[in-house]
């Protein structure tokens, strides 16, 4: 319970309890129709939140996966947050992998997928309290998660292979040599700055500013001026971020 309070708050950057006012539906806010109306009252959210809670660490023996996808409609059915609470519970969806062990870090990016199904996503949520509707339910979060950990592990393949590709470059064109850390800045971020190179690589201004140039030079950076900073840009790295990759596609279909 606490996780997700500060999971909230994180995300609005202020304090977040769960509601205390009535009121709260879920439906078309012109003409005020509620599709679903959440439980209210403080003592009463608290209540269920124990029992999600109580149930994500029960040991059952449910598969940890079957319990994410039940976990997940329990918590947007309390709907405990004024707001918040769908990214609230998706950032909950891959912390529970982690605690179960099925990821190393949470980078399963799974609100890609309900983004991109937020019609089948919210309708299944609602036939779920309608009429019990669980199989068809947990079958799309599943699926859901079996599409992200694919296209995840073509998105890592990508980055490792763009890594070699730049380990070369600097080899090549800087006399950075075998600098691991000035590669590791490249990935850390889309973008670096010459400051972040002269602190973590331990170098002056003047090298770190011409080992950044000799890669612009080279297109394997581009730069930006951004007021009084210049950025140094990994552009083909922030490609494979934004790209949506599809299992079996090209290169070029997913590069361009």
């Amino acid at each position: 319970m606490n996780t997700a309070i500060q999971i909230c708050t994180n995300i609005h950057q202020r304090e977040m309890g769960v509601r205390k006012l009535p009121g709260t539906y879920i439906g078309d806010q012109r003409t005020r129709e509620a599709i679903y109306t959440p439980p209210s009252g403080e003592q009463r959210i608290l209540e269920k939140l124990g029992n999600w809670a109580e149930f994500i660490h029960s040991d059952d023996g449910i598969d940890p996966l079957i319990t994410m996808a039940i976990a997940h409609y329990q918590f947007e059915a309390i709907h405990p947050f004024e707001d918040g609470n769908g990214r609230t519970g998706r950032i909950l969806n891959v912390l529970q992998l982690v605690d179960a062990g099925l990821l190393n870090a949470p980078i399963l990016y799974l609100s890609r997928f309900i983004i991109q199904n937020k019609d089948d996503y919210y309708r299944l949520l609602l036939d779920v309290t309608r009429h019990g509707a669980w199989e068809e339910w947990v079958q799309f979060m599943l699926r859901g998660i079996e599409d992200t950990a694919n296209l995840t592990l073509l998105k890592i393949d990508r980055i490792q292979r763009l890594q070699d590709e730049i380990r070369q470059e600097i080899r090549e064109h800087t006399t950075a040599g075998s600098n691991s850390d000035l590669l590791d800045i490249l990935f850390e971020n889309p973008y670096a700055r010459i400051s972040d190179v002269m602190h973590r690589c331990g170098v002056s201004r003047p090298t770190a500013t011409g080992w950044l140039n000799a890669l612009v030079t080279h297109e394997s950076l581009m730069d930006l001026k951004m007021g009084r900073d210049r950025l140094f840009i990994n552009a083909r790295f922030m490609v494979i971020l934004a790209s949506d990759d599809k299992p079996g596609a090209s290169a070029d279909e997913t590069l361009f």
